[in-house]
């Protein structure tokens, strides 16, 4: 975290949310691990934290006193990325953050990734539906077995060249 790295896992619920916590607590808990435990935000630095990534990522929650194990999915995943978004990285790994959520907000975590991209934000982002990463990469790297078999950017990024690296590795 102190690198300017912050990292969304595959496995919400396992790795990413802290269940018992608030949404409020979720979202400023990487930046409270930066400042440290023994020097707390105020309530009001916690609830204007929250409020900003609440209104920026359109959480839904009634409060964010709400417990995060009671929202849907695809908001809980919205509040580990603003978790990350607090502070402020210059990388994120986004491990396939749109899986098990809704259409709607699969769409907006990939805007939001672009916009990130735009903003200079280096962003990986892994994912096994190729359509997304279509829509969300300027390179895409195919790998099997923990290797890499291809690296696509430009022209070659259709999914037929995917596909092919995929299936044949170095020989597309």
């Amino acid at each position: 975290m102190k690198q300017g790295i912050g990292y969304l896992p595959e496995d919400r619920k396992g790795d990413g949310i802290v269940g018992d916590l608030s949404v409020r607590e979720n979202i400023i808990l990487a930046l409270q691990v930066m400042k440290g435990f023994f020097r707390p935000f105020s309530r009001a630095q916690a609830e204007a934290f929250a409020d900003e990534y609440i209104k920026l990522l359109e959480i839904k929650t009634a409060s964010a006193d709400t417990p995060i194990k009671s929202l849907s999915g695809g908001n809980q995943q919205k509040c580990i990325l603003a978790r990350w978004l607090l502070t402020d990285p210059k990388y994120l790994i986004l491990d396939e953050p749109t899986r098990g959520i809704d259409i709607g907000t699969k769409i907006e975590i990939q805007k939001l990734v672009l916009k990130l991209a735009a903003e200079g934000k280096s962003v990986t982002f892994i994912s096994s539906e190729i359509d997304e990463m279509l829509r969300t990469c300027s390179r895409l790297v195919v790998m099997r077995d923990r290797k890499t078999v291809g690296e696509l950017t430009g022209e070659d990024l259709t999914q037929s060249k995917i596909m092919a690296t995929i299936a044949g590795g170095d020989e597309a």
